[in-house]
């Protein structure tokens, strides 16, 4: 039985758990009204209340540790300028905190005792993230360090006399301070050379060692602990899979970590002196959120699968049974008819092999949808896809590749299509067509978002007969321009990636596809938000302005309230169902 493509949309899930300071309520995100909103379940089960009722996505909700008060964060038209609010107990006084619609801030949290919260934000130069520190309910921000760069607050100390302070120099570069509150300035915690991730901060509470992920000694992310005094570093997990998450239970006696195997997720579980203990037992998936009880007895975390979509669910600790604690509906689908994908390698054109997830109907010769992930420094997974599971059952195969330059595969991969090596990674996206070809696969369309829009370009800019149809979501169409015009503060994170726009604007030119738009042959969609910080909109008004002067088929979808992607439900039950009938139409799909 088939479904319209509107249900699959409505599909909900539910992540980013936090439990109240008493253990006895949990607040969650969930999309239900169509946008991101605050809910709360007993911690035992129960029937959820919404607590929040914007007409504007929140991106996320933590409880302080002092009261049922709760901290989350707000931005407007999807223009990422996200303000800091806080909602009384019980959904009552709600109030803005930060004031400063201009500026955009990242939260660091509420201090031990509750009564400060700290948080990055651009409110100085509209450039430079600053650290500040407020009291709450009534305070004002005041500024704890102020220094060029890119920062957001990883943490507290456990007696909330400093924070721990991530300084970003690009995407997969990063370190650590120890910013003093008390005016002792700040410390580096993580020299090193050449780049290095330190991520998921944990200072024990004892105050002198802090639990992380890093690779700084190897190819990929290590669960580690550092000495806070000597800055020395032990490693806890092989160099063999990126540990993605770390958090030590309030106690300091338990810590979790979540690694990436193939895509899959593993849960470990280690005792307060970093000894292995048996892992807990977890549906198959994609782990995330992990949030310990203030008791550290139970642990809440968020569980997506190919055929599950997301949801809260909560372990006792530490040997028991894993349960769902949110029941997002399916919107009537039976997860039964949800296809699970097959994960596959194909050759390269150097010899290497590129890990795809791959998501087959029942004709082997199906018209496939090439997937491509943004980032680049992200990875396609066997997450649960609402769109993937619709064009799955429109007779259409998906394919997820992983380049090269995505993450997931060490360090070196993640490299190897950086600055001069960028187009070797549309390279490994044409032998996915080639190696679909080879599998009787005939008629091919590529898709993605953000950077993912412009490997889209690329695609059928370089390799023009390889591809029956082309979606391009929020892409980049113009690699000078968009260094040009993204966001002030991203640009140092991007030129690492990309190239500068004063060593590298000659490369980059010879390298977009705006400059090669006469290639285009394949029927091509650009979908954006007007509101787009990161790519600005004139990234997709230059590509089909050039298509349509040069004779070429191109369709052109702006939403005038969304900003990177399309967060709204009316914009996506818009938007979704005419690239599904661009698809139909231009891979020769069933009607």
């Amino acid at each position: 039985m088939g479904y319209e493509f509107g249900r699959y949309l409505k599909i909900r899930g539910a992540w980013g758990a936090s439990w109240s300071p008493d253990g006895r309520r949990v607040a969650f995100l969930t999309e239900i009204t169509g946008l991101p909103q605050v809910w709360e379940v007993p911690a035992g089960g129960g029937w959820p209340e919404q607590l929040t009722f914007h007409d504007e996505r929140v991106s996320g909700a933590e409880y302080s540790p002092a009261d049922n008060s709760l901290l989350f964060g707000m931005d407007a038209g999807g223009n990422e300028r996200s303000q800091l609010f806080l909602l009384g107990p019980e959904g009552s006084g709600e109030r803005d905190l930060t004031r400063d619609p201009d500026a955009i801030h990242y939260s660091g949290g509420f201090s031990p005792d509750g009564g400060r919260i700290a948080f990055s934000a651009t409110r100085r130069n509209g450039t430079d993230f600053d650290v500040f520190v407020q009291k709450v309910p009534d305070g004002e921000p005041e500024a704890a360090w102020e220094v060029p760069g890119y920062h957001t607050v990883s943490g507290w100390s456990p007696d909330g006399t400093s924070l721990i302070v991530s300084r970003h120099h690009s995407n997969v570069n990063n370190d650590l301070y120890r910013l003093d509150l008390g005016g002792g300035g700040a410390t580096l915690l993580t020299p090193h050379e050449g780049d290095a991730r330190f991520r998921s901060a944990n200072v024990a509470p004892d105050g002198r060692t802090m639990y992380l992920a890093t690779d700084r000694d190897g190819d990929f992310v290590r669960l580690a602990r550092l000495d806070m005094s000597t800055l020395g570093i032990e490693y806890l997990t092989p160099d063999d899979h990126d540990v993605e998450e770390v958090e030590l239970s309030p106690d300091g006696r338990l810590l979790a970590a979540t690694r990436n195997v193939g895509g899959y997720s593993d849960l470990m579980l280690f005792n307060g002196r970093g000894g292995r203990m048996p892992d807990p037992d977890v549906p198959r998936g994609i782990v995330g959120g992990l949030a310990f009880s203030p008791g550290s007895g139970r642990l809440a975390f968020t569980l997506t699968g190919p055929a599950r979509n997301p949801d809260v669910w909560t372990l006792d600790l530490p040997g028991g049974e894993a349960g769902r604690l949110t029941r997002s509906s399916t919107a009537g689908i039976p997860t039964s008819s949800f296809r699970g994908p097959e994960l596959v390698r194909y050759p390269t054109f150097d010899g290497r092999e590129i890990s795809a997830v791959f998501y087959k109907p029942q004709d082997d010769n199906a018209p496939v949808v090439v997937n491509v992930h943004g980032g680049p420094e992200s990875q396609s997974r066997p997450a649960f896809a609402p769109v993937t599971q619709y064009l799955l059952g429109r007779g259409h195969a998906v394919l997820s590749p992983n380049v090269r330059g995505s993450t997931g595969y060490g360090k070196a991969f993640t490299h190897l299509d950086d600055v001069r090596l960028r187009m070797d990674s549309v390279k490994d996206l044409a032998h996915a067509a080639y190696w679909l070809r080879e599998r009787g696969h005939e008629k091919i369309a590529v898709m993605g978002g953000s950077y993912g829009g412009f490997m889209v370009l690329a695609a059928l800019t370089e390799y023009p007969d390889l591809w029956s149809a082309g979606v391009d979501i929020v892409g980049i169409a113009n690699l000078v321009t968009f260094l040009e015009n993204t966001g002030s503060y991203r640009r140092a994170l991007r030129e690492p990636e990309y190239g500068s726009l004063e060593n590298d604007r000659a490369f980059l030119e010879s390298i977009s596809p705006i400059h090669k738009a006469d290639r285009i042959t394949a029927p091509l969609m650009v979908v954006h938000g007007k509101n787009d910080p990161r790519v600005p909109v004139g990234e997709a008004e230059q590509i089909v302005e050039r298509v349509r002067g040069n004779g070429g088929r191109v369709e052109y979808l702006l939403y005038e309230d969304e900003g990177h992607g399309l967060a709204k439900l009316k914009n996506r039950l818009d938007a979704y169902p005419k690239i599904a009938t661009f698809l139909d139409r231009h891979l020769a799909a069933k009607q």
